[in-house]
């Protein structure tokens, strides 16, 4: 389960709960482990689970029809994974979630948080929180491709996340920031040439 500094931690970002609150939230949920390459979810599966990522790293991808996986994300430690196609649409999911590093998750469904909310509004803040923070992430992801020039976008994923960059490898992280490995490698290298 979470540990009591990061219970302390969601009680202050959502006020309106109390430590009851978040444990009856937490009592939905069952830990799950993933071996490195097994998937939390499928691309087709209908599947309500939303899991938070206690340690480990997920890659959410896609295989386009010329047969290249495409990085739509990375789920990392404190960060919820999610099929989005479910929890806004009820769709099948049209990506793969798939474990880089053994990863251990506490897991719930978000059905059963949703019938929650249902019966208890204080929980409501917790919904709004999740979609505003799974759409602005996909905004700003967006708005980089548009603001931002492949290096700049490299050096603000790089900023936003300290440590992560050592733990994926380059063709992922090359194709999550919409670059080829070749480019990713010549922007390190210039990177690396301008601190000398």
């Amino acid at each position: 389960m979470l540990d009591p500094e990061k219970l302390q931690h969601y009680l202050q970002l959502f006020p309106t709960l109390s430590g009851d609150d978040l444990f009856q939230l937490l009592s939905l949920a069952r830990p799950r482990k993933l071996e490195v390459g097994e998937f939390f979810m499928r691309e087709g599966e209908s599947s309500p689970s939303l899991g938070y990522v206690l340690e480990g790293l997920i890659r959410t991808w896609h295989c386009n029809e010329q047969g290249e996986e495409l990085t739509l994300s990375l789920s990392y430690e404190d960060t919820v994974v999610a099929s989005h196609d479910y929890i806004l649409y009820k769709h099948p999911s049209r990506f793969m979630y798939q474990a880089m590093e053994p990863t251990s998750l506490l897991v719930m469904s978000y059905d059963d948080i949703e019938s929650l909310m249902a019966k208890h509004p204080s929980f409501e803040v917790l919904r709004h929180y999740f979609i505003m923070n799974l759409l602005g992430a996909s905004v700003k992801r967006l708005e980089s491709f548009i603001l931002l020039s492949p290096e700049e976008r490299y050096q603000q994923w790089v900023r936003e996340r300290p440590g992560l960059v050592q733990r994926v490898p380059g063709k992922y992280l090359a194709s999550l920031l919409g670059i080829t490995p070749v480019s990713l490698s010549r922007i390190r290298s210039r990177i690396a040439r301008a601190k000398r």
